[in-house]
């Protein structure tokens, strides 16, 4: 996941207007297309084996896409329907603050990580397929910050 760490209005959770003339795609205040765009043709081994899984429909018809921008930020793969991302990440991830940062802001969002090793995707990728569709199959929590519900401690009165 890529970052340029802003806080501004999330058009996938009804916030914002339609003024796409300053703000970039879903919320970010970039527009980062091309760098997701050169991103999904220089993915690892782990990225490619990981989208062979998640491509075209293949987990019960659940719908994916790669290298999507979410604010500022670029994400492997998600699932829009599910609220669900699924990111593979190398060595250089290890405890990393700047995932933290993306993880919370995309939380924030209404949206569910999940990270996988590049090692587990490639030595067992039946297991993180598996794990992948119990995910999928994982309700929404309620309320959704995805409907906007529960957002900044608001209270439902």
């Amino acid at each position: 996941m890529r970052d340029d760490h802003a806080q501004s209005p999330s058009p996938l959770a009804g916030e914002g207007g339609a003024r796409r003339e300053a703000v970039g795609r879903r919320g970010g205040k970039r527009d980062l297309r091309a760098l997701a765009k050169r991103m999904r043709s220089s993915q690892t081994e782990a990225e490619r084996r990981l989208w062979s899984l998640l491509r075209a429909k293949r987990l019960y018809e659940w719908k994916f896409k790669r290298q999507e921008q979410l604010g500022d930020y670029i994400v492997d793969f998600v699932c829009f329907r599910a609220r669900l991302i699924v990111e593979a990440d190398g060595s250089q991830h290890a405890e990393s603050a700047a995932d933290a940062k993306g993880d919370a802001y995309l939380s924030s969002q209404g949206f569910r990580v999940l990270r996988f090793r590049n090692n587990d995707i490639l030595s067992n990728s039946e297991g993180v397929g598996t794990a992948v569709l119990a995910a999928l199959e994982t309700p929404l929590p309620n309320p959704s910050p995805a409907r906007g519900e529960g957002l900044h401690g608001a209270l439902n009165v």
